[in-house]
């Protein structure tokens, strides 16, 4: 069998950005626990049908992109000849649908929304480059990932967990404007950078009573990550949009985390799945 028809595991890797899995799992785990939660087997096939919904778009991404790849990162896995377009096309069609199906296991809402979520992952890998608002495309990605687990819970998708799936579409705004200016020209501008604050305005609205100090605590620790991975675009000196993005996306951990905050028995699995998204963004890039 031909090298090009057996791509090595990195490739693979590469091409899904498997390094943000785990904040695929963040937002399932969150999701769930604001929708009531319910058996471990229900979420561990809800974090499996994201995270073939996940990588299947990310394969996609690159499908559709491979010929602007071709001309300006020749070093990704398509215009460097390490897989085959077609492979590539197909493995990304395939991941999505099973994804979609898994998700859309769980009832008619979370049937809808995982639709809905598999529409936004198509409509942003086709037309993102062309458009400026593709940051939104994109945080409605996650948006309906975090509403289709919260619906795999026990109540549903209650009034919390609505306002919370916004909180996090603020946070993937700002993190994909930056990372649009990583292949586009253009200045930065930082008051688009200002959604970042939504999941902290929301956590000192609701963190009320015996959770306020709790709240206050992880706001505190989300706005700290925030600024150490923005002092690499901001920074006096040579500035880095990679690292910047990279941060805010194992950050996507930390939003999750104070969306739950009157969950303590989790805080520490949030953490895991934020020190594993840095530690795999060591060997596999996050973008």
């Amino acid at each position: 069998m031909p090298e090009m028809s057996r791509p090595a595991i990195r490739t693979l890797l590469v091409l899904g950005r498997a390094s943000n899995l785990p904040t695929v799992w963040s937002n399932c785990l969150a999701g769930y626990l604001l929708g009531g939660g319910g058996s471990g087997w229900r979420f561990l096939l809800l974090c499996l049908g994201g995270s073939l919904a996940y990588t299947g778009g990310m394969y996609l991404n690159d499908a559709f992109d491979a010929d602007f790849d071709r001309q300006y990162r020749r070093e990704r896995p398509i215009p460097s000849g390490r897989i085959e377009e077609s492979l590539v096309w197909k493995m990304g069609w395939g991941m999505l649908a099973l994804g979609t199906v898994l998700l859309g296991g769980f009832g008619w809402t979370a049937a809808l929304c995982a639709v809905l979520l598999s529409l936004a992952v198509v409509l942003y890998d086709a037309i993102h480059k062309a458009i400026a608002f593709s940051p939104v495309l994109m945080s409605l990605c996650r948006f309906f990932l975090f509403l289709t687990a919260a619906a795999a819970g026990q109540r549903g998708i209650t009034g919390y967990a609505l306002w919370s799936a916004f909180a996090l579409a603020g946070w993937i705004i700002g993190l994909s404007y930056v990372a649009k200016r990583e292949s586009t020209t253009g200045e930065l501008q930082r008051w688009p950078l200002a959604v970042l604050a939504l999941p902290v305005a929301l956590g000192g609205l609701l963190n009320n009573g015996d959770w306020r100090f709790r709240g206050v605590l992880l706001a505190g620790l989300l706005v700290a990550w925030a600024g150490w991975c923005l002092r690499h675009t901001f920074a006096a000196g040579p500035r880095n949009l990679g690292l910047t993005v990279a941060g805010l996306i194992a950050g996507i951990c930390l939003v999750d985390l104070l969306a739950v905050a009157p969950e303590p028995g989790f805080t520490m699995v949030f953490l895991v799945l934020f020190g594993a998204s840095l530690l795999g963004q060591r060997f596999v890039p996050a973008t």
